[in-house]
């Protein structure tokens, strides 16, 4: 247990905070032993994975544990099918590539998202046409209340865009210890269809791909997309992309004819970044804080020196510019601590 400890390392963004304790635990018992003393000292908890869902706006009074809990294993349960269940502490991309090299296929399209295992059913990651409940079976988790383990159903979870169980009603009451998801041995399932995968592929000269062919082509895509948080702090796409009713949809197509739209059902899910863009933030810049050159969804930390709540305020200007010009309200995929 330490005191007064500098989270920077810890949060993709590399913005600057101080937890007054920290720990690490690499076992239940060794957390349940950090429960039990966050709750003698009545103290908040704040559970680290791997530091790329949240933005630090200031020290925090309570116990940080970085959860690094690590192990695979698998279950074979039929000629196709193959449970693979990893611990929260595993590192996502690294658990994905690991799939991928056993030719276990159904998280391809999930590649260099960055982040733990753990945090993937939160918000039910997703990218390219496929999300976690795509492939989820269960999780187990820990309750915080009484300490006891409990396992999750994918209908327990209640999955929805960006959302789960775990960010409503089970907000900050479990944490999340392991994973298990269904995959596939020989049947697989290539999504192609989605985003700039197909050209990618065929730019690559691939006519029949891989799910390892896949992966590849969506890891050079987010390269060519998205900044690298190890060499500019940042924590992805900042923003949801908003879903509105199809009328609202129809009456802003009369004002603005380019407008970009996925449209499900009586609603319309809008491109976040399109929205930004349109606003004139790509690339700009205020103090240590700006919007990425190459995709206005994602916010970084521009010169290495930003602290948590100059990030914010950047984004609470995004918020206010994107409803002044469009009436949609933009809502943070971030977790604000």
């Amino acid at each position: 247990m330490q005191e007064n400890f500098s989270l920077k390392p810890y949060n993709t963004f590399g913005v600057e905070a101080k937890a007054h304790y920290f720990t690490e635990v690499s076992t239940i018992d060794e957390l349940k032993e950090a429960l039990i003393f966050s709750k003698t000292n009545s103290l908040q908890l704040l559970f680290l994975g791997g530091g790329s869902n949240i933005l630090l706006t200031k020290d925090f009074d309570g116990l940080a544990i970085q959860l690094n809990l690590k192990g695979i294993s698998e279950e074979h349960i039929s000629e196709n099918e193959v449970l693979v269940t990893a611990k929260a502490g595993e590192n996502w991309h690294e658990f994905v590539m690991y799939c991928l090299q056993k030719n276990y296929g159904g998280l391809e399209n999930l590649s260099l998202i960055p982040g733990n295992v753990g945090t993937s059913p939160m918000q039910n990651i997703g990218a390219y046409g496929t999300e976690i409940k795509d492939v989820f079976v269960s999780c187990e988790a820990l309750d915080l209340e009484n300490l006891e383990l409990r396992t999750f159903s994918l209908e327990q979870c209640r999955f929805g865009y960006r959302d789960s169980i775990f960010k409503q009603e089970g907000k900050g009451r479990y944490v999340i210890l392991g994973v298990t998801f269904k995959l596939t041995q020989k049947e697989h399932r290539i999504k192609t269809e989605y985003g700039a995968i197909q050209s990618e592929l065929e730019n690559l000269g691939i006519k029949n791909p891989t799910i390892q062919d896949v992966s590849k082509a969506v890891i050079h895509i987010r390269q060519s997309k998205l900044p690298d948080p190890k060499k500019i702090g940042n924590a992805g796409s900042f923003f949801k992309n908003p879903t509105i009713p199809l009328a609202q949809f129809e009456a802003l197509k009369q004002q603005f004819e380019n407008i970009q739209g996925y449209p499900n059902g009586n609603m319309v899910k809008v491109p976040a970044g399109w929205l930004i863009e349109q606003c004139g933030w790509k690339g700009k810049q205020i103090g240590n804080a700006a919007s990425h050159q190459l995709q206005s969804l994602v916010i970084i930390n521009a010169t290495g020196k930003a602290t948590g709540k100059e990030i914010f305020d950047f984004s609470t200007e995004i918020i206010n510019s994107v409803k002044e010009k469009f009436g949609i309200e933009l809502e943070r995929e971030v977790n604000i601590i």
